[in-house]
């Protein structure tokens, strides 16, 4: 009886027990919420913690024309950035972020930025970076989202107020009209004068002769390491060597002025460098860059010229900023005319260009064989940026492929990029030497040069007779002209 009454008390206990928690599992749900809000207020806080933008890098980069100031982001960052006066300062405010790298060092006597300090605001939650600046013109910023070995940056610019363009001395429409005088062949029998351009008078000047103008462009600087070799070699770095030597070989040249457009390690935009050339009234663009392909097994040197496409584009593009373009034209406004009319003489420009431009490539190209192995045997065609001056013959160099080691060597060697600038030099001389721009030292030589005659023949007893070639002719050599231009240049 007892055992009875124990197993009825347990049992009672029990029932009583489950009947005082009848919203036991409503409970336990409470709980496991609870817990999983906990858990979630946890993950959120530690995920905004992980999360907050940390500036991993801060570089300064001083040009001719300004200072760059570069903040490294690990993501991408709410900013702001703002100038304030006395004393002059450039502020930059990053909200959600924090520092995590070392100020960089500034070059007093060439930088606008004197002074780089920063420092937590907000309770250490945001950041403020302060420039210390000599002045606020041209104070600009701009985002940019990862790319190649880059990852979120922060650019600010400062003092790049670019020098107002002016006209061009000579008009390139007139030089058009002397290459098409250029092109016209003899009649059979008469003296081959094939080669030397038909006379034209020059522009009215003091009397005085004027060097020609070489601008020479070293690719990439600054922010932009262009291609990497395999051992580390950094393409801006061997092409502004290049370049350097290029420069020093073509001022030893009686009659010829070399211009560098970039003289250090910092960035200038394409259209800047173009906008460089035509300051100095250059005669001729030569971009100098060292090709890079993931087969390192190629190799080989490449000359480029301006493609038929890309010219038609860049027509399009100067045509629609003709209202904020004065003498686009060696002093030929555009504002004045009509779109058909400045279609005309743009492409007139740009095609004229691009015919002397494939002829001082050719001449460069045919040196360079000399030095080394090319890998197009021809000249080469493509839309890159800078080569797009309507008025301005242009060419880019591919030196060699520094993807490829043994190249890659070689572009390291100053006795190497030497022959190479002396081969470029050569090419270049070779061609104005033939083809004298008027008014140069070089038209001037040509003109005291001395033609030997044949005892028999007295000055004026021969008379030389020029004939336009057959209209079919000149056809023909378009086409080639315009087939060779749009060559696949694709490996």
């Amino acid at each position: 009886m007892l055992q009875v009454r124990i197993l009825h008390k347990i049992s009672l206990d029990h029932t009583l027990k489950f009947e005082n928690t009848a919203y036991l599992p409503e409970n336990r749900d409470m709980k496991r919420f609870s817990y999983n809000v906990i858990l979630i207020l946890f993950l959120a806080v530690s995920s905004a913690w992980a999360s907050a933008g940390q500036v991993t890098g801060v570089r300064l980069w001083d040009s001719p024309d300004g200072t760059r100031l570069v903040l490294d982001v690990n993501s991408s960052t709410d900013y702001s950035v703002f100038t304030l006066n006395n004393p002059q300062r450039v502020v930059i405010d990053l909200r959600n972020t924090s520092l995590k790298a070392p100020l960089p060092a500034v070059a007093q006597s060439r930088s606008v930025v004197k002074e780089v300090r920063a420092a937590a605001r907000n309770g250490g939650k945001d950041l403020r970076v302060v420039l210390g600046v000599e002045s606020l013109d041209g104070v600009k910023n701009f985002a940019l989202i990862p790319q190649g070995q880059y990852g979120h940056r922060i650019v600010v610019d400062m003092g790049g107020k670019q020098a107002e363009e002016k006209p061009d001395a000579a008009d390139p429409i007139a030089a058009v009209v002397a290459s098409a005088a250029a092109k016209e062949k003899p009649k059979s029998g008469s003296f081959n004068v094939d080669a030397a351009p038909a006379p034209v008078a020059p522009p009215k000047s003091s009397g005085k002769t004027r060097d020609i103008v070489v601008a020479i462009d070293a690719g990439h600087g600054g922010e932009d390491p262009g291609a990497m070799g395999k051992y580390g070699t950094r393409e801006k770095d061997v092409v502004l060597a290049i370049a350097k030597r290029l420069h020093d070989h073509l001022e030893g040249e009686p009659g010829i002025r070399p211009v560098l457009i970039r003289t250090g390690d910092y960035y200038l935009s394409l259209r800047q460098r173009i906008r460089n050339a035509r300051k100095h009234n250059a005669d001729l663009f030569i971009s100098i860059h060292a090709d890079a392909f993931n087969n390192r097994d190629v190799k080989g040197s490449s000359v480029y010229i301006l493609s038929q496409r890309g010219a038609s584009n860049e027509t399009a593009r100067w045509l629609a900023e003709k209202e904020n373009s004065a003498d686009l034209i060696g002093g030929v406004s555009l504002d004045d005319k009509d779109n058909m009319l400045a279609q005309v003489l743009l492409d007139l420009s740009m095609n004229g260009t691009i015919d002397v431009s494939e002829k001082i490539a050719e001449h460069v190209l045919k040196e360079m064989t000399k030095v080394g192995d090319v890998h197009k045997s021809n000249v080469q065609s493509a839309g890159f940026v800078v080569l797009k001056s309507p008025d301005i013959p242009s060419m880019l160099i591919e030196t060699a492929f520094i993807s490829n080691p043994s190249e890659e060597r070689r572009l390291k060697d100053g006795q190497y990029q030497d022959r190479l600038a002396k081969s470029i030099v050569r090419g270049v001389k070779r061609y104005f030497e033939n083809h004298p721009p008027p008014g140069s030292v070089f038209a001037q030589r040509g003109m005291r040069a001395q033609v030997s005659l044949p005892e028999d023949v007295t000055p004026g007893s021969v008379q030389i007779s020029i004939e336009s070639a057959p209209q079919n002719a000149s056809i023909d050599e378009d086409h080639r002209r315009a087939e060779d231009r749009t060559r696949d240049p694709v490996l």
